[in-house]
């Protein structure tokens, strides 16, 4: 007999992105696990498209602090900021808390700083968020 396939069941984080989503000339945005969830993205994001985000920008956080581990000479590093340049825009992500990441898209004429701030600004908001939460109620193990 087969099992069904079970997805991962998180909490929907897309409340965090919509002041992002407001700043002039950003596109898309998303809150990304580490493992390469998606746990929230911006409404004109395709689901497809917001889980192959989810999967390649895990994969780049790593690869980043790979890379900068290497070249630091050091076993781990931790990251403040990725950032992809294209002629179709700018990718934007930070860490958003224990194993989860922000990232923005936007096109070329965006103002980086100020999209930079801002998501510092969301992540602490998510941060206060998740801190204050009430903690669930897992019921009865057995």
């Amino acid at each position: 007999m087969n099992s069904p396939t079970r997805r991962r069941v998180t909490e929907d984080k897309s409340w965090v992105l919509a002041p992002l989503l407001e700043l002039p000339h950003v596109i898309h945005a998303a809150v990304i696990s580490g493992d390469g969830f998606i746990e929230g993205s911006s409404p004109g994001l395709k689901r497809d498209a917001a889980e192959g985000v989810a999967a390649m920008m895990s994969a780049l956080q790593g690869a980043g602090r790979a890379v900068t581990a290497a070249f630091a000479d050091k076993d781990d590093a931790t990251l403040r900021q990725t950032v992809i340049e294209s002629e179709e825009g700018w990718v934007f992500a930070i860490p958003a808390g224990e194993n989860t990441c922000l990232a923005v898209f936007a096109a070329p004429e965006v103002n980086m700083g100020v999209v930079a701030h801002h998501m510092q600004i969301q992540v602490t908001t998510l941060g206060s968020k998740v801190m204050n939460s009430p903690a669930r109620d897992l019921g009865n193990p057995a």
